[in-house]
């Protein structure tokens, strides 16, 4: 599978990863696995062990219809396979699913995949590899996108499989034999990358394979690996967050033609969008909300809001409350990045008498007016221009484009 077009650098996989599999709630009790690690369930949930029966389920499907376990009864093997819309691991292994459907079409394999996060329980940095959130309605539009050849249920309503079945993460994919028993559990495979090259041990299709020639599965039990399910308990700690987030206070500097030069040139592993803009601006303030949404989409990956404020010199208190009450505030790895780089912020207010100087200097294109923004690489390349107010939906999507929805190795 092709990589995005945007350069490797801008992926630092490890700390999103390690955000993506953060225990799912203060309430969630610890539970041992197999192999003796502790794993975070809700009260009421429980993990299956090889040899255990299949828990029976009732999910909506993106067709529309019911789906039950008993519609898969002549099936030789079921797998049931939890995934979801906004998850890079899962993304990495969908294309792999898809493939072993069609090696092992009329040989007796059904899959039935279930998005088993609730929407609330997902924090909107947690986002920032797909457009999509994990509800019903964007189900559908990602199964059309990906082509699905398998049934997609919703579980997020109640959980009530994920939790029969144990769901630590997705995706995390049980299979199980003619009479419904639990043979094996765990990963689909070992990577988390999307290129197949990158798979070396194919634990879920050798388990196919094994059961299909009438042999024990090879490995019954293995960890899953990608974003930890998305409870509804964790919806007031996505609240608590959200209003940490809105009380952050906003610092702002002045910065002349060198300064944004300098910021311009880039040369650090981040995509940076430059939004030029005014508190007496009305098309930049309307607009602001959607660029504070990106800022905090892509809040776990590399890539950096700069707001160049055009206000009066001397507006640096009204420009900051201005900020302030939008939330603008960096987010932690942000805020790591801009000190490891000298810096206090990412929001300034520009010194210079004439405007068009700053225009020479950030996109010699920029026909004038403001809002403006631009799309820098971290090589400094423009990689997008927009003069006048952004759709925050069409910009998303660009830099998801450009930044990919896999993790890259």
């Amino acid at each position: 599978m092709s990589l995005p077009p945007i350069m490797k650098k801008l992926f630092l996989p490890l700390g999103v990863l390690l955000a993506c599999v953060a225990v799912a709630s203060a309430a969630a009790k610890k539970l041992p696995n197999k192999k003796g690690d502790a794993h975070a369930l809700p009260a009421g949930a429980h993990e299956l062990n090889i040899g255990d029966a299949a828990p029976d389920f009732a999910l909506p499907g993106i067709d529309g219809k019911t789906h039950r376990l008993a519609d898969y009864k002549n099936a030789k093997l079921l797998m049931i396979a939890f995934i979801s819309n906004h998850c890079p691991d899962s993304h990495a292994a969908e294309g792999r699913i898809k493939q072993l459907l069609a090696d092992f079409r009329g040989k007796g394999l059904a899959l039935v995949a279930i998005n088993p996060n609730n929407p609330d329980g997902l924090r909107l940095d947690e986002l920032g590899y797909s457009k999509y959130n994990d509800g019903p309605d964007d189900m559908k539009k990602y199964a059309a996108e990906q082509g699905f050849n398998f049934p997609y249920l919703y579980d997020g309503e109640t959980q009530a499989m994920a939790k029969s079945y144990g769901c630590l993460a997705t995706p995390h994919v049980f299979l199980f034999d003619a009479d419904r028993r639990l043979r094996y559990q765990g990963q689909f495979d070992d990577s988390r990358f999307a290129d197949a090259a990158t798979v070396k041990t194919t634990d879920a299709r050798n388990a196919v394979e094994a059961l299909l020639a009438g042999r024990p599965v090879p490995v019954e039990t293995t960890k899953p690996h990608g974003c930890s399910t998305k409870w509804m308990e964790k919806k007031s700690t996505v609240a608590e967050a959200d209003a940490k987030q809105a009380a952050t206070p906003v610092d702002v500097e002045p910065i002349d033609t060198a300064g944004v030069t300098a910021l311009r040139k880039n040369g650090t592993a981040k995509m940076r969008l430059f939004n030029v803009w005014a508190t007496w601006c009305a098309p930049c303030v309307a607009e602001f909300p959607e660029l504070v949404t990106t800022a905090r989409k892509f809040g776990l990956r590399d890539f950096e809001l700069i707001t160049l404020s055009v206000d009066a010199p001397d507006a640096t208190p009204k420009v900051k409350a201005f900020l302030e009450k939008k939330g603008a505030a960096p987010g932690g790895k942000l805020q790591r990045s801009i000190k490891e780089e000298g810096r206090k912020t990412n929001h300034y207010l520009y010194t210079g008498a004439d405007v068009n100087e700053l225009m020479k200097v950030l996109d010699p294109e920029w026909p004038g007016g403001v809002p403006h923004s631009v799309l820098v690489a971290p090589d400094g390349k423009i990689l997008w221009r927009h003069n006048g107010p952004v759709d925050g939906d069409e910009l998303r999507e660009k830099i998801l484009a450009l930044m990919g929805p896999y993790y890259v190795p």
